[in-house]
């Protein structure tokens, strides 16, 4: 787990460098720049001034949210959103790599894969809001995506949305283009899948399994493992969430909180000279005391002081499901790139993405333990996602097979004097 792999300062030289500063500056000299070159190449068509909404979404968030998910050390490059910028690029790359093959223009790839990219993060971060909308108190919660916070149904929406305004701009085989990025899409997740295992995101269940993993104190799984009795926090287990004052559920026979006296149904009233009122500020106290040997000092509401040094933290192991979804997804992109050659018609590729994806999700999902059963069906979002595409995947092959048998985008390029060169 590496949530944070290093800072960017705020200021360089004494300028600002988020916000209406430096990077600003050189985002206004990039737009500049690049379609001017554009303009100058191809004109001042379409295409040139399509580049212009996408720099200007990136001003914006230059502008206005990096300045809101800055920290005082400065902006803080998470491991979390590292992988997302590699998945990204390495999407965009097997894009061109493919499209290049099939004689397709690089260029109009790569603003094909930035249409869907934009909309994909925000569809992403939206499905995320909307699931844990009680997490979500502040606009700059609502903004920081780089520690987590992104579905990936939400991204295959917004990213197929994006992808439909481009087709209809530019007039593009709808199910022949869906074809071609479905493989960078699985690709783009599987690596993504590391960044979550860097932030400690998307966990699975306990298990006693030889590749089991424990994340350290505060992680979301270590935090999911305290609020569902699963382990304890300094030796004492707090009760339910509720605003009331804390109450001590339970005490860890034989810790250093029992021996002091303790006891179960006492309700705490401060921690370390802090006054506490719900679970949640209790929580959050006896979570900042992580290292072993720090002092620990719970006044209960009765007036008892109770003092000792914290210990070594108690985690469960848990399913490494991060790696599972990364193994699931390098396989189901190697299976899509190996299948796009004999491929007779447009959609099968995406048809057999929306039926492969879906079922190894919803296994998945099993074992994962971070999302609650929705709706009373006793299944998570993602799974409940995973039928509906199963559905949708059933039409959308039946679709494929009344077409006559064509493929818009060819299976190789043609070589030099109408030599055949396979893809």
């Amino acid at each position: 787990m590496l949530q944070t792999v290093f800072y960017i300062p705020n200021q360089i030289g004494g300028i600002p460098l988020f916000g209406f500063g430096l990077l600003l500056a050189l985002c206004a000299i990039a737009c500049v720049v690049t379609v001017g070159l554009l303009a100058w190449r191809q004109g001042l068509n379409a295409d040139t001034l399509g580049y212009l909404p996408l720099f200007a979404v990136l001003g914006a968030i230059i502008w206005f949210v990096l300045p809101h998910v800055c920290e005082p050390e400065g902006l803080p490059i998470r491991g979390y959103g590292t992988m997302l910028l590699v998945a990204v690029l390495a999407a965009i790359g097997l894009t061109v790599w493919r499209g290049r093959k099939l004689g397709l223009d690089p260029d109009m790839l790569i603003m094909l894969s930035f249409w869907m990219i934009l909309p994909g993060i925000i569809g992403a971060r939206i499905f995320y809001i909307i699931e844990y909308r009680e997490d979500f108190d502040t606009l700059a919660s609502l903004l920081n995506f780089t520690k987590g916070g992104l579905v990936v149904y939400g991204s295959v929406i917004g990213g197929v949305a994006g992808l439909l305004v481009f087709v209809i701009r530019h007039r593009l085989p709808l199910l022949a283009t869906l074809d071609l990025m479905a493989p960078s899409f699985m690709l783009g997740l599987a690596i993504g899948r590391v960044g979550c295992f860097l932030n400690g995101c998307c966990f699975g269940g306990v298990c006693d399994l030889p590749w089991a993993v424990e994340f350290p104190v505060g992680s979301p799984a270590h935090v999911h493992q305290i609020r569902h009795g699963q382990a304890y926090l300094h030796g004492i287990r707090l009760g339910g969430l509720t605003p009331d004052a804390p109450e001590i559920a339970a005490v860890e026979p034989g810790s250093p909180a029992e021996r002091q006296g303790l006891r179960k149904g006492q309700h705490i009233a401060a921690v370390n000279g802090e006054s506490v009122h719900d679970y949640a500020g209790a929580e959050q106290m006896l979570l900042r005391l992580r290292h072993p040997g720090s002092e620990i000092a719970v006044k209960t509401t009765d007036g008892r002081t109770y003092r000792w040094e914290t210990g070594s933290h108690v985690h469960q192991p848990i399913h490494p499901t991060q790696i599972y979804s990364f193994v699931n997804a390098l396989v189901v992109c190697l299976l899509l790139l190996a299948y796009a050659p004999f491929r007779t018609r447009d959609g099968q590729v995406f048809a057999l993405f929306l039926t492969v994806y879906p079922i190894t999700r919803f296994l998945i999902e099993i074992i994962r333990n971070d999302e609650p059963s929705i709706f009373g069906t006793g299944l998570t979002i993602a799974q409940n996602v995973s039928l509906v595409l199963l559905g949708i995947a059933v039409v959308l092959w039946i679709v494929v097979y009344l077409r006559p048998a064509s493929t818009a985008f060819p299976k190789y390029k043609p070589a030099v004097d109408g030599a055949q060169g396979a893809s």
